[in-house]
């Protein structure tokens, strides 16, 4: 099993206009720090943003849209009061509406995968674009157990990607470099950094999207409980050593770098 960022094109099937949902989470800003409190990270008052590998996913949804298809793009969430900001983001960029499942409850992905794989089935989906590993479960599971509940095929860490009838091609890497794939839809294709430049929301299309159709539902219709439970969490500091090398016998200082970097930070062999 794999993860989530989906984008969903549906609607192939005798149905003129494709359906693409994308899952949106919602993450800790790179640059802020990460805080704790009373055992579990603390986000209050942090910056959050949009998942960036769920961006890569939004965008290559809105791409094939462009690229001529009639396709609709629909933004999902599943998560906190608070993660309407990123689907309204969403929706600036692009997505024609959104779909907020609003929970407190933290899911893990096998869970979330179950969430996901109902939306794909009510929306009458047949392609899932979902972000390769999500920043703060450093998972890849997500897009993985999402197709297993589907019974679809998938094709993880995409790096180009085209969309002809039915039929999806592109490039994936894979431990040997890199293959060249076609598979036909319905499908679940996991994204990653490198398949595209995300677009930024322009002032005019984020006045746009407040007038957009943003869905709310509830956890309960979907009955599903996680599979993980958190018990507590911490944040893994390294205290610094603070060693200050004497640089007048450069030979010296160098041999004694290399102990150090050998034999204590053990960050060379």
């Amino acid at each position: 099993m794999a993860e989530v960022t989906a984008t969903i094109i549906g609607g192939l099937n005798g149905v003129k206009e494709m359906r693409m949902m994308t899952l949106i989470r919602q993450v800790l800003d790179a640059e802020q720090s990460v805080r704790t409190r009373d055992g579990a990270v603390d986000l209050a008052n942090s910056k959050l943003v949009m998942d960036t590998m769920d961006e890569y996913g939004l965008e290559e949804a809105l791409r094939l849209r462009e690229g001529g298809i009639d396709a609709e793009v629909i933004a999902v969430g599943v998560g906190p009061a608070r993660l309407r900001e990123a689907l309204r983001t969403a929706l600036a960029m692009g997505a024609d509406r959104a779909v907020h499942v609003e929970t407190e409850i933290a899911l893990d992905p096998i869970a979330l995968s179950k969430v996901v794989a109902e939306i794909a089935r009510q929306e009458q989906a047949e392609l899932i674009l979902c972000g390769g590993q999500q920043a703060d479960w450093d998972s890849q599971a997500l897009g993985a157990a999402t197709a297993e509940r589907l019974n679809w095929p998938q094709v993880t860490w995409t790096s180009a990607l085209s969309l002809q009838d039915s039929t999806l091609t592109g490039k994936h890497d894979v431990d040997e470099g890199r293959e060249e794939f076609s598979v036909a839809l319905p499908a679940v294709i996991t994204t990653q950094q490198g398949l595209n430049d995300p677009r930024y929301p322009t002032l005019p299309n984020i006045l746009k999207a407040k007038k957009k159709e943003l869905r709310s539902e509830t956890l309960e219709q979907f009955q599903v409980q996680p599979m993980v439970k958190i018990t507590g969490e911490e944040i893994q500091v390294k205290e610094r050593l603070r060693k200050i090398l004497d640089g007048k016998d450069a030979a010296a200082a160098a041999t004694e770098l290399l102990h150090l970097l050998r034999d204590e930070a053990r960050v060379i062999a």
